[in-house]
Formats: structure tokens, C-alpha cells, sequence
């Protein structure tokens, strides 16, 4: 078990295989990481599948619809890019073209990808549990990491709202 220094910057995503455990990191990502709240504390993600995964790159979710093109009901955010560098297990918003079109989806990193630091919003790390992360039904190589019959999430929460409960 590790030990969670801040209840109301950590999250909880429990998967099939377990639960990870992220630190939020609102000194980068003051916007991302209150939106990330603000959706998990609504149950936005609970049952949302990782509609794109390319094994040793990412896990991308966050999408209501499955499809990729889907995001919330909310208005997209203003990029907040970091010079936090992209390794395992970090969390980092997914957006079209635009820097400034994030919105809900996000991904979690297999590995180091250098090549996004400076450009995603990177909001979180994974502080317990990147097997389950590693776990993550892969997609086709072949269809940009389309996985038939995906993972969900089946509940995200903020560790503050299970401490007071």
C-alpha cells in the first residue's frame, strides 16, 4: 500500500485487474486536474472503455462514446504543457490537432514517450499499480491501437470522498 501524502490531489482508478493510484499534480495543471475531479466525482468515467492502447506506448480513455471522438458536456480546455517529461505511468490529457481541444480523454503511459512532452497537458502520475495499467487489453498495431471488446474503468474517485465516507 503506498501512502497517499494528499486525499484531494490523488486519484483512485480501479480497473479489472486492480487499483492504480495517481498523483494529481494541480502545480502543473491547475484546470486539467480540476476538471479530472470534477468528471470522476460526477462517475463521468465510471464504465468508460480504453478505446485506444498501443502496447509500449499508451492506454487512451475518457470518451463516452467508445469511438475516440467523444468528450464531455463541459468546454474544451486551454493547453497547460509542462516540461514534465512523459515516462511511465504518466497521465496526460489527449486532444485533436488543437492544443487547446482536451476535454475528458487522457492516457496513461506504457513507457518513455519524449516525443509528447511539451505538447499533452500532463496532469497526473502513477504511483501504485502500473502492472494493472500493463495489464490493459492491447489494440491492433495495425488500426492505430483500436481494441475490440476493451477494458473499462469501472470506477474512478478522488481518495478524499472514500476518506470522508
Amino acid at each position: 500500500m503506498v501512502e497517499i501524502k494528499d486525499p484531494e490531489n490523488t486519484l483512485f482508478l480501479d480497473l479489472k485487474d486492480g487499483r492504480i493510484t495517481i498523483e494529481l499534480r494541480p502545480d502543473l495543471a491547475p484546470k486539467h486536474v480540476e476538471r479530472i475531479k470534477m468528471l470522476a466525482r460526477e462517475g463521468f468515467y465510471d464504465g468508460v472503455v480504453f478505446h485506444r492502447v498501443i502496447d509500449g506506448f499508451m492506454a487512451q480513455g475518457g470518451d463516452p462514446t467508445g469511438t475516440g471522438m467523444g468528450g464531455s458536456d463541459y468546454p474544451d480546455l486551454e493547453a497547460e504543457f509542462s516540461d514534465e517529461p512523459h515516462i511511465e505511468g504518466s497521465c496526460s490529457m489527449a486532444r485533436a490537432m488543437d492544443p487547446n481541444s482536451a476535454n475528458s480523454q487522457f492516457f496513461l503511459c506504457f513507457d518513455r514517450a519524449p516525443h509528447l512532452d511539451n505538447q499533452y497537458t500532463f496532469w497526473g502520475q502513477i504511483i501504485d499499480g502500473m502492472e494493472h495499467v500493463h495489464a490493459i487489453k492491447k489494440g491492433s498495431p495495425f488500426n492505430n491501437g483500436s481494441v475490440d471488446e476493451p477494458d473499462s474503468i469501472l470506477k474512478m474517485h478522488v481518495a478524499a470522498d472514500l476518506e470522508e465516507a
